[in-house]
């Protein structure tokens, strides 16, 4: 067992998986591009099938021309809160496997190519002092357009606030009871020897 922020492990597991979380409350102070920069480092470290690297990101720091367009993106549940984080992006996958001079192929596993990404940005975030919330609460049809995304080419996957925890009591009071880390369901609700088991 570990045991890290709060929450214990069944079975050991590095501190970082249990240290990572999603808070709403965020400072809004101004996030150094290079920090931002590492955290798409890390994702871009991410495995893939057939090392396709299916992800992209459409970023916008706060206080910038692009955030406003990104942050009007979310639903309004989502905007009273994610005004506050340093910077916002869209995680975008790419639907073809494409090789130099080749003909494109649908590639079944850009979704979980790009969850991997994702994820690995988020570890990322927790490890260097920064969070990362993941949402998939936005406009998905109009997305597109604003991103500036081919939608036969590529998916628009979620969105993702990124800042420093603040104290919830920066966070309307709706919000407040809820800024805690999540449990999780035990192992044995989803991981099954031999056969699923729904």
């Amino acid at each position: 067992m570990t045991t890290a922020n709060n929450r214990t492990s069944e079975f050991d597991v590095d501190p970082m998986f249990l240290e990572r979380w999603s808070p709403r409350a965020f400072t809004g102070e101004a996030m150094h591009h290079d920090e931002l920069m590492a955290l798409f480092e890390a994702a871009h470290w991410a495995p893939s099938a057939f090392n396709a690297q299916p992800w992209r990101f459409v970023y916008a720091h706060r206080d910038t021309p692009a955030w406003a367009p990104l942050l009007d993106l979310l639903i309004p549940y989502n905007q009273l809160w994610a005004k506050n984080a340093s910077a916002l992006a869209f995680v975008i996958s790419d639907r073809f496997r494409r090789t130099p001079g080749g003909v494109p192929q649908p590639m079944r596993s850009h979704t979980f190519d790009a969850g991997a990404a994702w994820a690995y940005l988020a570890l990322q975030a927790s490890r260097s002092g920064w969070a990362a919330h993941g949402m998939a609460g936005f406009d998905v049809a109009r997305s597109y357009e604003v991103l500036g995304v081919s939608e036969a080419d590529y998916q628009v996957e979620a969105a993702i606030a990124i800042g420093r925890i603040a104290d919830p009591s920066v966070l309307d009071e709706a919000f407040r009871a809820r800024e805690v880390q999540s449990p999780r369901n035990p192992i044995s609700s989803f991981a099954f020897a031999g056969t699923f088991k729904g």
